[in-house]
């Protein structure tokens, strides 16, 4: 075990997207503005900051536009927003972004609860999105939710997820992201499913998207980074959720990841004391107690 670990992983920081969507009190811009400086301070390197839907659907993030345009990242940082459709990505380019993403479920209950359409429905739709995106020069990424389970029909075939993910690198999605929507994954189905999409697509086209509903998913993170994948998302201070999957509370949190790699002697980019700074600055934008374990404990220097 560990005989191959990487010098350096990439961290897709997911907060103030996936962490305050699912939050029931509006947060207020400038409010959430805080919350990426604070981030990108942290040396966050790929960030998705909010998506570009119908407020109609998700209120919380109905101030995406004027979000994206306030925030001013150093050289090198990658800003990311969902764009479900072809408005989404017309809002995307109008502000300047160079990179979005695409989503769906890989099963069909809970893409049709979260999207209102069918799984094939969903691809004909990223057809008017991602084509026009690469023609503008922008990079898009995908999510594939449920993979792990879905809170509607129970297990998912993995060979489904991984024909859905075989679909959208074929459009022109540089990286797909596999999430376990509601953190239903063990370490042992996540090897499962890591050795068949990795035997089938190279390692940089994958990602690892896990919640941790049920304290699995560090677990989960360090079997895929054993088999050789080396993105994984995450949220500061294990903030999150998701408003179509019940029970579906909490991101891996971004300090815990953090903290593992680097005693691990893996590099990130980020300075973990400052992202711990980062969570606190979370916890205060939502009012509440997050859920992160080096959140609440704090980071652990050796006496000398």
């Amino acid at each position: 075990m560990f005989e191959s670990l990487p010098d350096k992983v990439s961290i897709y920081e997911v907060s103030p997207r996936d962490g305050l969507q699912n939050e029931a009190a509006p947060i207020p811009l400038a409010a959430k503005q805080r919350l990426v400086d604070a981030l990108l301070a942290a040396g966050i390197e790929r960030l998705e900051l909010t998506s570009f839907v119908s407020p109609r659907w998700v209120p919380q993030l109905a101030d995406a536009d004027e979000l994206v345009r306030g925030v001013s990242a150093r050289p090198g940082v990658t800003l990311s927003a969902l764009c479900p459709n072809a408005k989404g990505f017309e809002r995307a380019r109008a502000v300047g972004l160079h990179e979005i993403a695409v989503f769906l479920s890989a099963s069909e209950t809970h893409n049709k609860k979260n999207t209102n359409k069918t799984v094939d429905q969903s691809i004909d739709t990223f057809s008017d999105v991602v084509p026009p995106a690469l023609e503008a020069g922008m990079r898009v990424r995908a999510y594939v939710s449920t993979v792990w389970g879905c809170p509607y029909e129970g297990d998912v075939d993995p060979a489904r997820s991984l024909a859905i993910t075989q679909r959208l690198l074929a459009l022109g999605c540089y990286q797909v992201s596999l999430g376990d929507t509601i953190g239903v994954g063990t370490p042992l189905q996540t090897r499962r499913l890591c050795q068949l999409f990795l035997a089938e697509v190279p390692a940089d086209k994958i990602a690892l998207h896990l919640h941790d509903t049920r304290g699995t998913a560090l677990a989960n993170a360090l079997v895929g980074l054993e088999l050789g994948v080396r993105d994984f998302d995450s949220s500061v201070a294990g903030l999150g959720g998701c408003p179509y999957a019940p029970g579906a509370a909490g991101n891996l949190a971004t300090e815990d990841l953090v903290f593992m790699l680097h005693g691990m002697g893996i590099a990130t980019g980020i300075d973990l004391e400052a992202l711990i700074e980062a969570g606190r600055v979370a916890e205060a934008v939502t009012g509440r107690r997050l859920p992160g374990k080096v959140h609440q404990a704090g980071s652990f220097k050796l006496r000398g």
